[in-house]
């Protein structure tokens, strides 16, 4: 019997990817994004069910987790991909961009676990994989304190929950990727302020630093955290904490061998200089 995989934020980048490899190794796959009307792609896989759910409305989670128990009878594995990254300099970030950044990638991430757990409970199995980033490691991109906090946090939600949910049998994982091909620097926005130019300089930097990424051929695109999301959904890949691609994990080395000042002033070159 085909296993069947919930993804959050399949409409573009990396969800949708994620859906169509599964769809194609044979997987039932609950796809979920905020307008399904406007899907046409997944129409190509039978075994591919489209949802409409916004992490930041508990009511659509609610609906879609109990049609998609519906449709497949069981959901083995869950995948926490939707998030946002709101950065700029946090004095002219607004009060409305601070809570979305949390609503979206940690509060949404805690509303899909809770309105799961029923099912993964009466199951007694079932695997979560929260997507985070490299940056829980340090802020390699400046002005991305907001989403650096928000990455925290859904680290510490996800070591807290081991310890309630592994005698259920409710596995627990976390991916942490550095920079690849996807459109996720096309929408960020910055914080700017006509009556403060102190931020300016640092933030037309990294600015453009995004624009020529986003420009240039991608030397890594997803696949390699595609096949690391597949790895842990077939047990594969056993590990609570796995670092993906070449970047990241020369991240995590410099960290481990840096003092801490030391560290940062080294990523900071190309930006504040």
């Amino acid at each position: 019997m085909a296993k069947t995989i919930f993804i959050t934020g399949t409409s573009s980048g990396l969800g949708r990817l994620t859906a169509i490899h599964f769809a194609k190794k044979g997987w039932n796959v609950a796809a979920t994004m905020r307008s399904p009307e406007k899907e046409t792609e997944f129409t190509a896989f039978s075994n591919i069910k489209v949802f409409k759910l916004d992490v930041t409305q508990v009511d659509t989670i609610i609906t879609a987790v109990k049609d998609a128990i519906a449709a497949f009878g069981k959901i083995d594995v869950i995948v926490n991909n939707a998030d946002i990254g709101m950065y700029g300099a946090l004095e002219l970030t607004t009060d409305a961009d601070i809570d979305k950044q949390f609503a979206v990638n940690v509060r949404g991430v805690i509303s899909v676990i809770r309105t799961f757990l029923p099912h993964l409970r009466a199951n007694r199995a079932g695997k979560i994989i929260n997507i985070s980033s490299v940056m829980v490691i340090s802020t390699a991109l400046p002005l991305g304190s907001l989403y650096n906090m928000s990455k925290f946090a859904l680290e510490g939600l996800t070591e807290g929950l081991t310890f309630e949910l592994k005698p259920l049998n409710i596995d627990l994982h976390l991916l942490e990727p550095g920079g690849f091909g996807s459109a996720f620097g096309e929408n960020i926005t910055f914080s700017k302020s006509e009556a403060v130019k102190d931020y300016d300089l640092i933030t037309d930097k990294v600015s453009k630093v995004l624009a020529a990424a986003g420009n240039a051929k991608p030397q890594v695109g997803p696949q390699p955290i595609i096949d690391e999301i597949y790895a842990l959904s077939t047990g594969k890949n056993t590990a609570f904490r796995t670092v993906v691609g070449k970047d990241a994990k020369m991240v995590v080395f410099l960290r481990k061998i840096l003092p801490i000042k030391t560290f940062l002033n080294l990523l900071g070159k190309k930006f504040i200089n």
